[in-house]
Formats: C-alpha cells, sequence, structure tokens
C-alpha cells in the first residue's frame, strides 16, 4: 500500500478532524495513519477518487487543485489520450481536459503533472495570471435575466465568483472590457466596481467551506446606507425614488421597498448627497442610524400616518354620504333658485375646505409629479375630484351660463372619492406597520449582553465589547450572544431558531455553538469566532432585509394604465374644448365647458382606483375563511404564476412533534413493558428522544418506576436500574461497547431507520430487549396535498436540513423526486436562488426562523400557523388550518383573484371607452344634445358598482378539492 501526505484547509477545530476521521474509517482499502488540522497521512492502493469525494462533502479541503492552460492539442483525440494517461494514475482524484485547459485535483505535484502532458507530446503554457473582477450590474430584473447573464458567462476562461441581479465577481484570463462587452451584448450594462485582484493557477487548494463555518448568506457590502422614505405611493413613486438615487455620484445600487418605506443603497455616496436628491424629486428622506431607530421611527411613522388618514377618511365619508343620500333619494341637486345657489354654494365652500384638508395630499403629490413629468393615482384623484368641484362651483356662481339640464352638482363625487381612497390608504398602513415584525424578531433572539470569563473572573459585558477570542460563559436558559467553539462543558441547546428542527442538539468540547440559540440545561464555556455582523443569526437579518428590499418583477397593471389614461384623458378633454369653441354652436363656450368637463367627469378615477382594491378584499376575505391568512396583494399577484413549490420538511411535511412510531421486542417483555422501562429510566435524561419515549408512557398512563444509578453517556446513550433491571438504552455502539449483541436486530434497525424514524436500542440485565422507533409523523394530509400541487402541473421540491438517508425516505413516501437535504438557512436561500436562476417562480413553504431567509427571497413565501413568528412574519401567506392543502387552496384563489382585478380593470375602462367619445360630443350631429354631465356622473357610478360586484364574486370561490377539512 502506498502511504499519501495530503493538505487540509479549513479545519477550525477537533470537531472538524474527529469528522473527516470518521468518514475516511468508512471507506474500503483507506487506512488513516495520521490526521491533524493542517494535513492527513494515509495509506492506500486504490485511487483517491472516494478520499476527496469523501473529505469534500463535509465542506472542507483536501488535496491540491491545478488549471494549466495547455498547447498543442487539435482534436477530441488529443484531449482522450491526456485523460487514459491520468485515469491510470493513483495520485489523481478528479480531472476534466479540454483542448484549451486542464483542470486537475490530487496528490501529485504541479512539476509532476506537467511532466505528464510534456511526455504525451503537448505542452503546458505559461500565461499571464488570471485577475479578479468585481463588477456593478445594471438592467437585470429577475432570475431569468441572471439565468441569461450566466449562461453568457459561462467559459472555459471565465470562472464565476458571485452572480446577482446587482453585481458579479469572476476570475478570468480576459480583461475587464472584454467581460463588459459581453455582458452588453446579452442586452445588459455593467461598471468595473473595484481594482483588479491578481490570482495564481497553480498550487491553489479546493476550496469548498466546512460546516461548521459556511460562507455569509450574502456578500458583504463595506458601504450600505439605509434611508427611510416618504411621501411614497405607488410603485411610479418607487421608480422616481430609484431614478434619483442613481443619478447621485457614488452610488453602485439601490433598493427601494414600498412596503417599508426604506431605501437600501450601496456605493460611496454620501448619505447627505442622497438625501437632497430624493428630497430634489419631490420627496422625503432621513437616515436610520440603527435598528432600533428605525423600528421606533418607522413605528411612529405608520401610526401616525393611519391615524391621520382615519380622520381624512371620517371626515370625508361624513360630507360625501349624506350628499349622495340626498340624491339618491329625490333630492334635487340642480341650481334652479337663488336659495339652491346659496345653500349649494355653502356646501360647495364646506367641500372645498374638506378638499384643501383631507385631500391636500393627493394635490400636493400630483403638482409634484406634474413638475417632474410623472402620471401617478394621485394625478386621478386630483383631476376627477378637482374637475367636480369645479364644474359644480361654476354652476352654483353662474347657473345663467348653462342649459337648465346641465346645472347639476357634483359636490358629493369629490367627498366619497377622497373618502374612499383614503381609506384604502389607511389599511395599507396598518398593514405596513407589521412587515418589519421579522426583521424585529430576529434582532430580538439576540441577547444585549455576554458573561466573558476572564482570569477565572466571570463579568458581564455588553455585546459590543465582545471581541473575538474571548472566553464566553452560557448559563442554563440563556440565549447564545455570538458564534463560537465549545471549550468545556456539554449541554443540550434548542437550534431550532437555525434548523427548525424541534429536537435539541447536545453540544460538548469541540462542537459549534451559534448566536440566538438557547442553552437548555448545562453550563458550557466558548471561544467567541464570529461576532456582530459576521454571526449566522446577523447574516439571516441581512438575508431578510435584503430580500424584502428587493424587487420582483411584478407589472403594476393600474400603474401603468394610469401613466398613460390620465394624460390620455387630459388631451381629449384639450381636444374636445377646442373643437367646440371653433366649431360649436353658440353659446359656444358654454358648449365647450359642459363637454369638456363631462370628459374628465365620466374619466373619474373611482372605478379604477376600486378594481384592484375590492378584489383584493374579497379574495383575502375568502382566503380567511379557508385558513389562510394574506399579508399583503403582492403575494397574490405573484401567487398566480407560481410554477414550483418548496417544501420545509419538519413542521410543514411533518407535526414537528417526536413520538415513539414503532418497536421491536426479543425477549419476553410486552410492548407496554418495554416502554415502561425506558420511559423510567429515560424520566432522567435531557435528551429530546427521551422526552418522546416519556410522553409515550403517560399517553398510554403507564406507572414509571422510579431509577437509581443513573448514567448518562455523550454521544451514546444511558444506564441505570430499573425494578432491579440493569438497563442500558442507546445507540449500536454504545450497546457493542457493553458487549450486548445486537446482530440478530440489524434488519429490524434498517427497517425502523428504512421508515425515516431513529432506532434506540434497550439492553436488558446484558441482552438485547428491544428497539424503540422515534420519528416526527408526517401530516396526514401530506400526501394528498403534494399529489394535488403536483396535479396543478407544479414542480414540488423538498428542502430540509435533515440527513440524505431521512429525507429520501419521506420523500419517497410521498412521491417527491427532487429533495435537497443537510442544507442550513444560507443553502435554504441558496436553493430559491438557483430555481429562479434556471427560470422558475418560486413558492416557499415552512416554518422555522431557519426558513425565514428563503421566505423572504421566493416570490412568495408560505408559513404554516404552527411555525415561529419570525417565518410567519417573513412569509407573505400564513396557514392556519395547519393543512398543506392551503398551499394548493392559496395558489388557486390568487388566480381567481388576480382573473378578477384584470376583469375588474376592463370594466372601469368600458364606460371610459364608451363614454369619453359620447361625452366628447360625437352623437351631437345625430341627437343634437350633449350628454349631461348627470349621466357622465351616473355612468361613473355605474362602472364601481359594476367593479363591486364582479369582485364579491370572489366570495363563492371554491378550492379544486372536493375533501374540504372542516
Amino acid at each position: 500500500m502506498n502511504t499519501i501526505t495530503l493538505p487540509l484547509a479549513n479545519v477550525s477545530c477537533m470537531h472538524c478532524v474527529n469528522k473527516i476521521r470518521d468518514a475516511i474509517s468508512l471507506l474500503p482499502n483507506i487506512q488513516l495513519i495520521n490526521i491533524d488540522t493542517e494535513q492527513l497521512t494515509v495509506s492506500t492502493d486504490s485511487s483517491l477518487p472516494d478520499l476527496f469525494d469523501a473529505i469534500t462533502a463535509l465542506g472542507y479541503q483536501v488535496g491540491f487543485h491545478y488549471q494549466l492552460p495547455l498547447a498543442g492539442l487539435s482534436c477530441g483525440r488529443c484531449v482522450a489520450k491526456i485523460e487514459q494517461a491520468l485515469s491510470e494514475r493513483h495520485d489523481i482524484a478528479h480531472f476534466n481536459i479540454s483542448k484549451q485547459h486542464a483542470d486537475v485535483s490530487g496528490s501529485l505535484s504541479e512539476q509532476a503533472l506537467t511532466n505528464i502532458i510534456v511526455e504525451l507530446g503537448y505542452q503546458v503554457t505559461t500565461t499571464s495570471a488570471a485577475q479578479h473582477y468585481d463588477f456593478t450590474l445594471s438592467g437585470l430584473s429577475c432570475g431569468k435575466c441572471v439565468a441569461k447573464l450566466t449562461t453568457a458567462l459561462t467559459q472555459d476562461n471565465i470562472e464565476i465568483i458571485t452572480l446577482d441581479k446587482n453585481a458579479f465577481s469572476v476570475i478570468t484570463s480576459l480583461t475587464a472590457n472584454d467581460i463588459i462587452a459581453i455582458v452588453v451584448a446579452t442586452g445588459y450594462q455593467a461598471a468595473l466596481s473595484t481594482d483588479i485582484q491578481p490570482t495564481t493557477e497553480a498550487d491553489t487548494v479546493i476550496t469548498p467551506e466546512p460546516e461548521p463555518e459556511p460562507e455569509p448568506i450574502i456578500a458583504s457590502q463595506a458601504n450600505v446606507t439605509q434611508l427611510l422614505l416618504s411621501g411614497l405611493t405607488c410603485a411610479s413613486c418607487v421608480a422616481s425614488v430609484e431614478k434619483a438615487i442613481k443619478a447621485v455620484e457614488g452610488v453602485d445600487s439601490v433598493n427601494v421597498n414600498l412596503a417599508e418605506r426604506t431605501a437600501l443603497i450601496y456605493g460611496q455616496a454620501s448619505s447627505q448627497a442622497v438625501i437632497e436628491a430624493i428630497e430634489s424629486a419631490g420627496y422625503g428622506a432621513e437616515e436610520s442610524e440603527d435598528d432600533q431607530t428605525r423600528r421606533i421611527r418607522q413605528q411612529q411613522q405608520n401610526q401616525q400616518t393611519f391615524k391621520t388618514h382615519i380622520r381624512n377618511a371620517t371626515a370625508s365619508l361624513a360630507l360625501g354620504v349624506p350628499l349622495m343620500a340626498w340624491g339618491i333619494f329625490g333630492g334635487s341637486m340642480v341650481i334652479d333658485s337663488t336659495t339652491s345657489q346659496i345653500s349649494w354654494g355653502i356646501i360647495g365652500l364646506i367641500t372645498l375646505a374638506l378638499l384643501v384638508t383631507a385631500g391636500k395630499d393627493f394635490y400636493i403629490n400630483s403638482w409634484k409629479a406634474f413638475l417632474h413629468h410623472r402620471a401617478t393615482m394621485d394625478t386621478l384623484v386630483s383631476l376627477g375630484t378637482g374637475a367636480a368641484w369645479l364644474f359644480s362651483m361654476t354652476v352654483v356662481i353662474a347657473p345663467h351660463l348653462f342649459p337648465l339640464a346641465a346645472r347639476h352638482v357634483y359636490f358629493e363625487a369629490s367627498a366619497m372619492i377622497i373618502g374612499l381612497i383614503t381609506i384604502g390608504h389607511a389599511l395599507e398602513a396598518r398593514a405596513r406597520s407589521r412587515t418589519s415584525k421579522a426583521l424585529e424578531r430576529l434582532i430580538d433572539l439576540q441577547p444585549q449582553t455576554a458573561i466573558v470569563v476572564e482570569n477565572g473572573q466571570e463579568t458581564e459585558r455588553p455585546l459590543s465589547a465582545v471581541i473575538s477570542g474571548m472566553v464566553l460563559r452560557l448559563k442554563p436558559g440563556a440565549k447564545v450572544a455570538v458564534d463560537g467553539c465549545v471549550i468545556d462543558g456539554n449541554s443540550y441547546l434548542d437550534e431550532s431558531m437555525l434548523t427548525g428542527e424541534p429536537l435539541a442538539v447536545h453540544k460538548k468540547a469541540g462542537d459549534y455553538v451559534r448566536a440566538g440559540t438557547i442553552n437548555q440545561q448545562g453550563s458550557l464555556l466558548f471561544k467567541a469566532e464570529h461576532i456582530g455582523s459576521d454571526t449566522m443569526l446577523a447574516r439571516i437579518i441581512q438575508l431578510v432585509r435584503q430580500a424584502q428590499s428587493s424587487k420582483p418583477a411584478l407589472a403594476r397593471l393600474a400603474d401603468t394604465i394610469s401613466s398613460i389614461f390620465v394624460p390620455s384623458v387630459m388631451i381629449i378633454a384639450i381636444i374636445t374644448a377646442v373643437a367646440w369653441y371653433y366649431f360649436g354652436p353658440q353659446p359656444a363656450s358654454v358648449y365647450m365647458l359642459v363637454a369638456a368637463t363631462t370628459v374628465l367627469i365620466i374619466a373619474c378615477p373611482c372605478a379604477l382606483g376600486l378594481a384592484t382594491p375590492m378584489s383584493v378584499t374579497v379574495g383575502v376575505g375568502r382566503a380567511a375563511e379557508l385558513g389562510i391568512l394574506i399579508k399583503d396583494a403582492e403575494a397574490m399577484q405573484q401567487a398566480a404564476s407560481i410554477d414550483t413549490v418548496v417544501l420545509d420538511k419538519t413542521g410543514t411535511l411533518t407535526e414537528g412533534k417526536p413520538q415513539v412510531v414503532d418497536y421491536k421486542i426479543y425477549n419476553a417483555l410486552t410492548r407496554e413493558q418495554l416502554i415502561q422501562l425506558a420511559a423510567s429510566l429515560e424520566q432522567g435524561s435531557e435528551h429530546p428522544l427521551a422526552n418522546a419515549i416519556v410522553k409515550s408512557a403517560q399517553q398510554q398512563q403507564l406507572e414509571i418506576y422510579p431509577h437509581s444509578d443513573f448514567m448518562t453517556y455523550s454521544g451514546l446513550g444511558v444506564s441505570g436500574t430499573v425494578d432491579q433491571h440493569q438497563l442500558l438504552l442507546g445507540n449500536a455502539k454504545f450497546m457493542v461497547q457493553n458487549n450486548i449483541t445486537i446482530n440478530h436486530a440489524e434488519a429490524d434497525f434498517n427497517f425502523i431507520a428504512n421508515q425515516g424514524a431513529t432506532p434506540v436500542y434497550l439492553a436488558q440485565n446484558g441482552l438485547l430487549a428491544g428497539i424503540i422507533g422515534i420519528s416526527d409523523p408526517l401530516r396526514k394530509d401530506s400526501l394528498s396535498a403534494v399529489k394535488r400541487m403536483q396535479k396543478m402541473g407544479l414542480k414540488v421540491v423538498m428542502l430540509t436540513g435533515d440527513s440524505v438517508k431521512t429525507a429520501q425516505v419521506i420523500a419517497d413516501k410521498l412521491g417527491i423526486t427532487d429533495v435537497v437535504a443537510e442544507v442550513l438557512p444560507d443553502g435554504k436561500a441558496a436553493q430559491i436562488t438557483l430555481l429562479q436562476q434556471q427560470g422558475r417562480r418560486v413558492v416557499m413553504v415552512g416554518d422555522g426562523i431557519n426558513d425565514a431567509p428563503a421566505l423572504a427571497l421566493a416570490e412568495v413565501g408560505i408559513a404554516m400557523g404552527s411555525g415561529t413568528d419570525v417565518a410567519i412574519e417573513s412569509a407573505q401567506f400564513t396557514l392556519m388550518r395547519h393543512s398543506l392543502h392551503g398551499v394548493a387552496d392559496a395558489l388557486e384563489l390568487s388566480k381567481a383573484t388576480l382573473r378578477n382585478i384584470k376583469e375588474n380593470l376592463f370594466g372601469a375602462f368600458v364606460y371610459n371607452t364608451l363614454g369619453i367619445p359620447i361625452a366628447a360630443g360625437v352623437l351631437f350631429p345625430l341627437t343634437g344634445t350633449l350628454l349631461s354631465p348627470v349621466i357622465a356622473g351616473a355612468a361613473m357610478a355605474l362602472s364601481s358598482i359594476t367593479v363591486v360586484s364582479n369582485a364579491n364574486r370572489l366570495r363563492l370561490f371554491k378550492p379544486s378539492r372536493q375533501d374540504q377539512e372542516k
């Protein structure tokens, strides 16, 4: 056998060393001689691939990795010749050969590899070192854009390090201009953001990250500024703010979050310059110094905004409803006497006071939009209400200028439009106040102090005073302050906030602990390694913030139509006025005013403003009846086009409650006696599996006997005496150490394990008594729900932090073919991004804090109601019935709601499409009369009634599943 010494990297502690040692011990024909954190020595007579794969699968670095430029290869036969030579070598693990490049990993030196290639008649060329470039991107709007650019950059001489919608990094022998040219040719824009960084191409060790110290969830940003915004009302406002910020020198990229009214600015620009640019665009901004300040300030803004909108809506409806009722129940709204002039003049002044108080924001915002050449929903509101009031007041002041049939006033229209739309804004402000709770709950997970141990003394210090390398004490019940490695003690930690798994994890010397996890019992000493923004919890917080601030590629249909519709109506009104003034009968000025005003009134945006919110209101109400809580309307629009469903396992597909599910007996014990003995022994244990056994005994009302001589063996099991029986309870290794024969139970052990359960041995008086299988059972409707989603044409993916074997067992039971296992929180988010880059539109379903980044990053996040608060707040949908059928229900209802919104928008414009030409007077040559403003007002009201009636049809929505749970 040959002895080989290989370098190791990213092996940070003895825990890592032990993991590698265990992995190597399972490999045939390989004998481990020595291993430490820097290298390992093995004896083997076989090739290296199995060894390399076993170690890199754990996330560590091993061996040498060479990328050599080649010359002299002219065809596939040349490539095959080198491949044949390399495949015969025992010191080469993996290789990939092209006509221009050799990518080889193994234990041989670079010179030895070069000699092999030269002896075959080819050359290893010497070229300048590849360069590391960082670029900023613009023009990418979705995962498909990212996938398109990734394909374009996938070349032999380009190695992509990172790539998202805003930036990318590569290592390449090409120039920066060459890379930019590729991006431009693909249809996007790129700019070099940092200086080049040389990197060598030889003697480079493979660099995957080990599990205890994963890569940050997102790339760190050296200069990130967060601003709180004000004055934003719709998507066009977001576009205007982003345009203003991007024009500031030093800004690399920007994400404006309409829901939170915040902006994340990346780059070197000063915050003051950015604030001035935003203010010059007609909006407000202030700097957010820290998370706590941001939270308080946002709460104040939302509360004040909500109170203001409610006050304005109450005042508007208090005037509008009585006026509308007066007209509906036969009251005269025509100016036909001096008395009516005076009375309606007073009402007109009251309405004016309402417009300049409750409605002032609409007019101020529409004026700002006009100054910046924009048209928004505020423009529509101000045009409709302003035209109605001006026409009405003109009639009041000079009724003799109008034909008798045209002396109708429309003060109630102005008041009602202001009131209804302001109510919508109030509801939006209330919903917006909840969008930041996910981040708030995540921030609250991290304690503000830590116990530092120095020179044998323990002192409590603020978290800001903790630095890497300090030794910290973790007491029972306390939260871990920073990420670190345990150096003394053992305990069980609740890591469900990170992993989503209900079972507490045993921690001992060499194990890794993470900030925010909770110590159940016992005391630990651990060394701080990652602090502040480097902790896993901090990276999760940053990822959730980034995902919430990112903009989905969703067309906001009403805003798009408004930007075209408003200028069009204004142009039509002006053309109508000019035409009647020059070509109309006398008095031309009266006909001109009546026709132009009628055009504006019939084009009032009331129906357009109601089209989307009415459908959403009814759709959300129907969803609540089905046990689905929806956070915002945008989520429903996104969900309507979903084609991929990603399901977390624990707590989503399963109950999230470990319990005894199987048993095997090998002596005279009954099932009850087996559980009774195990529970009596385990009543002194802290282990979560022990709790499942004890709970099983309690459910069967079995008597639990006292025990004595109880001992815990870390990572193995427990022992003790119960009712004069010597008992051992634990894993196979524990049984072997105590000379318990278990060979005859191997088939049963494998059978239980293959069901996705954890088998635990129980030995009685030196003989194997039985096996107890403990598992987290599937939800009763998981199988039918998965089949239903697949029948809907959805791609179903299971994503979990569990082991591959357990995950595959569960997946096989459910008929799921796409499984991703053993992933940490950042890995879950990365999998969502990967699916999006493949052009998929993804809904993520989860229940744990570990799912929060993925829930926020997906097009739609759906949380189980039994899950953590952070998961629920990060998701746009929450299922309150604990049924996965709610996922399919939510997607079906979303499609129905989006279809209803489009129908409403169509209905809102039918009256305008037919009414505007008639209002402009196209029928006058045939009928000799103009459309009365009264008819225009009726058409406007009828369009609103049509929209409301159509939206109410959603109340009749029924999911496709007939066996709905009650």
